[in-house]
């Protein structure tokens, strides 16, 4: 059945100042004439002007156009199309441009290629660290992938093009994969985390959740061990905002003293890192997350 929900009124502490500023106006500028996307843009986030005025952005790779249905998500699912062998070189000159040190780096889903477009990926990576080695940059390199349906071969080919860290979002509780992420699996996006630090036990392992979408706070917490358990250090916590009617609709607004008390569950749980609060969203503050506490 089409579920068709009322949007909830967002309570006070969701209501967010937009700063209107040159910064945003040229990082949109730039990025559209390099015909990049950014998930910023693509999913209408709430932080985008915030991030894109201190010159930092996710860049969404193999298009815009995904092949899964996730109820949460406002990215299109569509027939994908062709790999843009040039995208690299731009995502890579992008960058340069914007004077980033940090790069988030996330895709579509597209279960369409063999390697679920781990070797694109890898391609990225490559680009923009050569493109910092280039001009004597450090520049830093966080993936967000997708599960690349438990190809450990696809995760060894973006693990050995060097990125800083590795993001997966295992996005809710178990028992709301069938509702909210009907062509994911739960334990295989947690195999993937530990196959991270199975590969190298060095390289930091990132995932998400979203609240708000009918989990209870004992289903949260036995997630949150679950990730611990299968080596994730880093956790992002945030609101699930519902996109249009024809999403999944929110079933509580996460108070943010809630979210406070979540983050300290979650580094007595283990976690080293996290980022915890209403308009938290997987590359929100990225950079100061991976900086040594």
């Amino acid at each position: 059945m089409h579920h068709c929900a009322e949007k909830k009124g967002k309570p006070a502490w969701l209501k967010k100042h937009l700063p209107r500023g040159g910064d945003y106006a040229r990082v949109t500028r730039l990025l559209s004439g390099a015909r990049l996307h950014t998930v910023c843009q693509e999913a209408n986030c709430p932080n985008m002007f915030e991030c894109f005025s201190k010159n930092t952005a996710t860049f969404m790779i193999l298009g815009d156009q995904c092949t899964r249905h996730c109820r949460f998500c406002n990215i299109t699912a569509r027939p994908p199309l062709p790999v843009d062998p040039d995208e690299p070189a731009r995502v890579a000159k992008a960058a340069l441009d914007l004077g980033l040190h940090y790069v988030v780096v996330t895709s579509v889903t597209r279960d369409d290629l063999q390697d679920g477009g781990a070797a694109h990926f890898a391609a990225v990576i490559r680009a923009i660290k050569k493109t910092g080695q280039d001009t004597g940059q450090t520049i830093r390199v966080e993936v967000l992938i997708p599960d690349f349906q438990g190809d450990v071969d696809a995760l060894k080919t973006v693990m050995d093009a060097g990125p800083d860290v590795i993001n997966h979002n295992i996005e809710t509780v178990a028992d709301l994969y069938i509702q909210a992420r009907p062509e994911a699996v739960y334990q295989r996006s947690l195999d993937l985390l530990r196959n991270v630090k199975r590969l190298n036990p060095g390289m930091p392992a990132k995932s998400g959740i979203m609240v708000g979408l009918g989990e209870t706070r004992a289903q949260l917490e036995n997630t949150l061990k679950d990730l611990v358990d299968h080596g994730c250090d880093m956790l992002t916590i945030g609101q699930y905002l519902q996109p249009t009617r024809n999403h999944l609709p929110v079933e509580k607004f996460y108070p943010p003293e809630e979210f406070d008390d979540l983050a300290d569950t979650a580094r007595h749980m283990g976690f080293k890192k996290v980022a915890s609060g209403p308009f938290v969203r997987s590359s929100y503050n990225a950079e100061e997350l991976f900086q040594p506490a």
